[in-house]
């Protein structure tokens, strides 16, 4: 199982942690997501081989934008 920690920016409410936790989830092989709003910082744990850019696309296409 891998672990990656993205920081989200552009979410303001608990919708918006909701969207970002949903997209995420929908990817293949992502086991769970922990979206902290006040600090922005987005825990994925998944176990396929994705690449980091399959994450930033599916938060940026939410709306929102991966800063690190």
């Amino acid at each position: 199982m891998a672990t990656i920690t993205l920081v989200v920016k552009g979410m303001s409410c608990m919708g918006c942690v909701k969207s970002v936790k949903g997209v995420l989830e929908g990817i293949a092989g992502v086991k769970s997501v922990n979206v902290d709003l006040a600090s922005g910082k987005t825990v994925i744990e998944y176990d396929a081989p994705i690449d980091v850019s399959v994450f930033e696309k599916a938060i940026d296409d939410a709306g929102f934008e991966v800063i690190s």
